[in-house]
């Protein structure tokens, strides 16, 4: 099995073998952007360098992204632990390229890495484009040696990603990975495409075009690429499961509240687990990345997300404070990616104590 240490090691080490500067994750909280109350994409930090309000030295770079989704416009707080991918934390695994590279070198390097350097299976994947892109339609069937049939036009907003009503903006190809006929669910853009079978895996953006004041598209004058690749989802694909909370992270994270609780992962108390083992870590990194809990803005937001798991863990059983005991096993596996998080170990193990001791009881 292949592990998601070595998956997100595998990815910067094949973009850093191809000219990209390897950066380490940016802190959740946004530095000096009041529109976003956490980094919710890999592309966040590089936000004015699209825009063009900063510049890099180098025009490449590849990063694995900690991402914090629970609140604003992407809250998936109350689907957390019901579902087989909605997560509060995730990485976002993500190369870029600052006007240097375009479609051509983006479809080639996702195809390479997928297909050759991590060995899936070909036939199992299906790319979608914005349904006007011919360009990348093409590309996909020069590159990829894809079928017209599973490259697939989608004339929606999912296909053409812009930074906001004004800004960058461009198309985007999408790869799906199919997990199956035995599982529920048609491929993009049919009526059953929200089942579980078709995965989205790699999002692909072609940043060509700046939105103006009335609407309309303007070329830029040096298109860049923005992807992001969940990791959690590419775990699962490479695992051979389908479902992010049956990859080696979480498991190991439900073998822990398991143990601790001494209640199984199955039947009502499934959800539960899940649920810890989600909130534990976006929880554990907010918390190494300077939040606190509080009554408003971030802090309020964090509050909720401890006090959320700690109600699942009093669901279990749990009598005494729970969640600070399980931080150890994260920083096990994760600590290494990020060494913020053994750092700030005895931190998050006293503050989740406190919240969950101070917790109303119901």
């Amino acid at each position: 099995m292949t592990s998601t240490n070595d998956i997100r090691r595998g990815f910067l080490d094949y973009f850093g073998g191809n000219d990209h500067d390897v950066v380490p994750s940016a802190p959740l909280v946004p530095y000096n952007d009041p529109t976003l109350m956490f980094t919710n994409a890999g592309m966040v930090p590089f936000k004015n360098v699209f825009t063009g309000l900063e510049t890099r030295a180098l025009p490449r770079a590849a990063s694995s992204q900690k991402c914090v989704r629970a609140g604003g416009k992407h809250n998936d707080l109350d689907n957390v632990g019901y579902t087989a991918r909605h997560h509060t934390f995730f990485e976002m695994l993500g190369n870029f390229s600052f006007g240097d590279y375009f479609k051509e070198q983006a479809i080639h390097h996702a195809w390479t890495l997928l297909t050759k350097n991590w060995g899936l299976n070909r036939d199992k994947l299906t790319a979608t484009v914005y349904h006007t892109d011919d360009e990348a339609f093409d590309l996909w069937k020069k590159i990829a040696g894809l079928p017209e049939h599973r490259i697939i036009r989608i004339p929606t907003s999912d296909n053409f990603w812009s930074m906001g009503d004004t800004g960058p903006c461009g198309p985007c190809s999408e790869i799906f990975y199919d997990h199956g006929e035995h599982i529920f669910g048609g491929p993009p853009g049919s009526p059953d495409e929200d089942g579980d079978r078709f995965v989205e895996i790699w999002n692909l953006v072609f940043m060509q075009f700046e939105r103006q004041d009335d609407g309309t598209d303007v070329p830029l004058p040096k298109p860049s690429i923005d992807t992001g690749m969940g990791l959690e989802r590419i775990a699962a694909v490479m695992q051979g499961v389908h479902d992010n909370y049956d990859t080696d992270t979480f498991k190991a994270l439900i073998a822990a509240s398991e143990e601790l609780t001494g209640t199984k992962a199955e039947g009502e108390s499934k959800a539960s687990h899940r649920v810890i083992a989600d909130h534990l870590r976006s929880t554990s990194f907010l918390l190494a990345d300077g939040v606190m809990p509080s009554n408003e803005g971030r802090g309020y937001v964090l509050r909720r997300i401890m006090r959320r798991a700690m109600r699942h863990a009093h669901l279990l059983g749990a009598k005494e404070p729970l969640m600070h005991r399980l931080v150890g096993s994260l920083a096990a596996e994760m600590g290494a990616a990020y060494p913020e998080l053994l750092r700030a170990q005895p931190l998050i193990e006293a503050t989740l104590k406190q919240e969950e001791t101070q917790l109303p009881k119901d």
